[in-house]
């Protein structure tokens, strides 16, 4: 049915997720000819995982910043003017509003930690309940299109966009399952499973992001938007928002270090394995350590694992090191301090997440060695993310003066 769309045509295009900036770059040049007007009229359309033309597909390198998001930025707009590309532009700034907004309103990460050990709990007392949701992750719950992108999901660790809101709007407001299990079901799979974007987008959903605002599944939008592929019977009809007791109140950004100024220990993490463009000076050497166990209190599934651990392996290729697991983490770090001989460690700044918990937790053990450890973040989200403080429209009438003070602009 894709020639229901005037002046559109699409070919067979499966992306294949090889977690290096090569391939990220590759990707990205595929697709940036795509990124005006192309793009902002056929985004919402999920044709299958066959046919990702319509879409960049960049997010599991952008989580990981194997390639940037000022990256994508510059590539797009060297071909695109920024009213021709908008459409494009705000969805990567969609991105760096929920990072923002995370690093302003962190109770929000540690309240949905918790309360997903409350709603697991729950599962073991309540038989129908757990029946329910075993349907859901495991794809049978005899509602077509969910059990497609639940297998999907578990196969690929990728969903289109439209796909992931129209999956948690059933989740939630169909099955009447709580949210937290299925933010944790995206979260465990998804190649790009970012602690800010997968944990406010369910939030966004529910109603709980803008308070009383709530996204319905509707069959005539998923029939439309899946070209005629689905068309779900029995899906709720209302989406009464959620609520919660809890206020999640901004707090200010935690403040960022210098770069190194003498030799130091450069620690990678899963965050950003392009930490080392931020250093002035090379490292006297390297350490990766993986926090991708972190997410859940679940097992994690083995495509978002197997991403993670080959991108950083990737990304320390040329500092003879591993990427490693850890629980308590400053034990890693003090050992490679002692192998290299040094009393700095500098990393790529952590938002708030899995990375930042087992970095806050080891820094006492290391300022009590006489480690400095400096957290060096990104111009592009320091000068960002100060703009995400409630809804996005405050980002968005900003998007034009933070591209020139980036210089993205021609």
């Amino acid at each position: 049915m894709i020639d229901t769309l005037p002046g559109l045509t699409l070919s067979s295009e499966r992306v294949e997720f090889i977690p290096t900036r090569d391939a990220g770059l590759k990707r990205l040049e595929r697709f940036v000819a795509r990124a005006g007007r192309h793009y902002g009229s056929t985004r919402n359309y999920d044709f299958g995982s066959e046919q990702r033309g319509n879409v960049s597909a960049l997010s599991p390198w952008v989580r990981h910043r194997l390639i940037t998001e000022q990256d994508v930025l510059a590539r797009v707009l060297a071909s695109h003017s920024p009213r021709r590309a908008e459409k494009f532009v705000q969805e990567v700034f969609w991105r760096t509003y929920f990072k923002g907004l995370l690093e302003q309103r962190p109770s929000v990460w540690t309240h949905y930690q918790s309360d997903l050990i409350k709603r697991f709990e729950a599962l073991e007392k309540d038989p129908k309940l757990r029946l329910t949701y075993r349907a859901a992750v495991a794809g049978s719950t005899g509602i077509d299109c969910f059990d497609h992108w639940a297998a999907e999901l578990s196969q690929t660790g990728y969903l289109h966009n439209h796909a992931r809101m129209w999956m948690a709007s059933i989740w939630i407001f169909t099955l009447r399952l709580p949210w937290e299990l299925g933010a944790d079901f995206f979260l465990r799979h998804l190649l790009d499973g970012d602690p800010a974007s997968n944990t406010l987008g369910w939030r966004w959903v529910a109603g709980l992001h803008t308070k009383g605002k709530t996204y319905l599944a509707r069959a005539d939008n998923i029939e439309k938007y899946t070209d005629g592929r689905f068309r779900p019977s029995g899906l709720a009809r209302v989406a009464e928002p959620l609520s919660e007791a809890v206020d999640h109140s901004r707090q200010p950004i935690a403040p960022c270090d210098p770069p190194p100024s003498g030799p130091y220990l450069l620690l990678l993490t899963e965050e950003d394995l392009r930490g080392a463009d931020l250093m002035p000076a090379p490292p006297e050497g390297a350490l990766g350590l993986l926090a991708t166990e972190g997410r859940s209190v679940q097992p994690i599934g083995e495509l978002a694992k197997v991403f993670a651990q080959e991108a950083m392996q990737g990304a320390l290729e040329n500092y003879d090191a591993g990427p490693q697991h850890a629980e308590d983490w400053s034990v890693p770090i003090l050992a490679a301090t002692r192998q290299y001989g040094v009393r700095t460690v500098a990393t790529a700044y952590p938002p708030v997440g899995p990375v930042r918990a087992r970095l806050d937790k080891a820094a006492p053990a290391l300022a009590k060695a006489g480690v400095t450890l400096l957290r060096v973040r990104r111009d592009y989200d320091s000068i960002t993310w100060p703009h995400a403080r409630a809804g996005f429209f405050a980002l968005k009438k900003k998007i034009p003066a933070i591209l020139d003070s980036l210089k993205l602009t021609r």
